[in-house]
């Protein structure tokens, strides 16, 4: 086994995540060397892939399960603003690349395109109500539409109100601020921009065998090449696990006390997309609706307008279904492989917690094409089998983690694990993922760089890049206004209408 020079920092996954770290520690400290290994032989290919991940610059704007219904009936709106403010940071980010040159044209990686939140019967629409009356006094909410006038919501979305039965009671609320973003073009651009710059290098088809920790403190990774099959060991002083579904067996490798006790649990999905042009023409939204009792949050249905590649197209979904894979590109292994005596546990106790969820997965797994359609028809009820085709989504581990009270706990966001000695950190997790990973990734910076963080350097430096470093958008009207306005300026976000939408694409 050969030996290869340290770099400062490795990083494992080209995805979304890996990316981002990777540019801000480079625009943080310039001298920095990094080294990057991906798996697979294309960057992006997992959870950051286009027709893997959701797209829909997760903001809250129209995804219900992020303002969840209390017991006394209110809504819960503190993880809809927290999600929220984290999105507008990531616009911040990406129009200061912009701005310096580092991504192309915001066209070829971000869209406006209008959220809107549609549901039906009296309970949801009286909670839909509530939501929006209880989100419009945010500035990170202004300007949200709600209507339950059937005339109003077909100027919305025709293709939604299309053949639907008149005495049924429906209701939406729409921000015309959505947008939609491919997360693989980005993260591309990312890794390109991350490629040209001295002391940085990028391996694709190399995946990453074991992880030890020296005594010391320095990590030896063993990286494997897919293309001739030989090892060789990589000396670093940190290590970020950003590989989506593949982190969580890379965090056991490493054997950090904090990892113990943390399981995962695939959920797999499928979409439906559009094959005929007329119905793509005819939706020019996101529409999210109510998630089916005992479903996970990426099983949300929702009626998608993307953009992919510069075409326009259409999707609905996700239909979610069960793989022991964690990855798309994974083994079938990956769950069994997972299960350690420090987290079995856990994952029992949270298995037992959710038998509406695996109740829900196996009449997933279960459905025919008419069941499919019958979904699909809850949102397009003119819907025709033969205009929409099926294809596997990705891949999703959702966290389980010890809990004192139930021994362990099915979680659905995203959780950054990292080493007392902030050597070493992992992101386990999906939603909202993609969508805040610059706020996440400075926790992580938080956590694993605290020293170098409190530096004026490093403060201007993330000021210049984030305008809203170390303030809170959500209590500020005037300089959230400001900022948005600033971001949606650079990333051309013009909140195009409905009607004009396809033209602009």
């Amino acid at each position: 086994m050969s030996s290869k020079a340290a770099p400062d920092i490795v990083l494992i996954g080209a995805g979304i995540m890996s990316a981002t770290l990777g540019v801000l520690l480079k625009k943080l400290q310039p001298e920095l060397t990094i080294d990057i290994y991906e798996r697979l032989d294309v960057i992006a290919g997992e959870s950051s892939d286009a027709w893997n991940n959701a797209g829909t610059g997760h903001s809250a704007f129209c995804e219900l399960n992020y303002t969840p219904e209390r017991p006394d009936n209110s809504v819960d709106i503190s993880k809809a603003i927290k999600i929220a403010e984290s999105f507008e940071i990531s616009k911040e980010f990406w129009a200061f690349l912009l701005n310096q040159g580092y991504l192309k044209s915001p066209e070829s990686f971000i869209r406006s395109v209008p959220h809107i939140s549609f549901v039906w019967g009296e309970d949801n629409v009286s909670y839909l109500q509530k939501r929006q009356q209880g989100l419009e006094g945010s500035p990170l909410f202004k300007g949200m539409q709600y209507s339950e006038d059937p005339a109003v919501l077909a100027k919305w979305m025709p293709l939604v109100m299309e053949g639907r039965d008149p005495a049924q009671q429906v209701a939406a609320t729409r921000m015309e601020a959505g947008t939609d973003v491919n997360f693989g073009a980005l993260t591309r651009q990312l890794c390109n921009y991350l490629r040209e710059q001295k002391g940085v290098t990028l391996y694709t088809a190399h995946e990453v065998k074991d992880i030890e920790q020296q005594e010391d403190g320095r990590w030896h990774i063993t990286v494997k090449n897919a293309t001739t099959n030989k090892k060789r060991t990589v000396k670093t002083k940190f290590v970020f696990i950003g590989a989506g579904g593949g982190s969580l067996p890379l965090l056991e490798k490493s054997g950090i006390p904090e990892g113990k006790g943390f399981g995962g649990f695939p959920v797999s999905g499928q979409w439906l997309i559009c094959n005929n042009p007329e119905v793509i023409d005819k939706h020019a939204a996101k529409v999210y609706g109510k998630a089916a009792v005992g479903a996970p949050p990426m099983s949300v249905p929702h009626l998608d307008t993307r953009v992919i590649d510069g075409k326009k197209a259409l999707l609905f979904g996700p239909y979610a279904g069960f793989s022991t894979k964690f990855l798309k590109h994974g083994s079938y292994l990956d769950l069994p492989l997972s299960i350690k005596y420090y987290n079995i546990r856990p994952m029992l106790a949270a298995g037992f917690d959710n038998i509406p969820l695996t109740k829900y997965l196996i009449e997933q797994v279960r459905q025919s094409p008419e069941d499919r359609l019958e979904a699909l028809r809850a949102f397009v009820p003119d819907a025709k089998m033969e205009d929409w085709d099926l294809e596997t989504a990705g891949q999703r581990v959702q966290v389980i983690k010890k809990d004192p009270k139930h021994g362990g706990v099915l979680e659905f966001g995203t959780e950054v694990v990292s080493a007392a000695d902030g050597t070493i950190a992992a992101l386990l997790g999906a939603s909202p993922g993609a969508s805040t990973a610059v706020s996440i990734m400075l926790d992580l910076l938080g956590r694993c760089f605290k020293s170098q963080l409190a530096t004026p350097e490093w403060q201007a430096k993330l000021k210049e890049m984030i305008p809203s470093y170390g303030q809170k958008l959500a209590d500020n009207p005037a300089f959230c206004e400001e900022i948005r306005n600033h971001t949606s300026k650079v990333l051309k976000l013009k909140g195009v209408r409905e009607e004009a939408l396809a033209e602009t694409y």
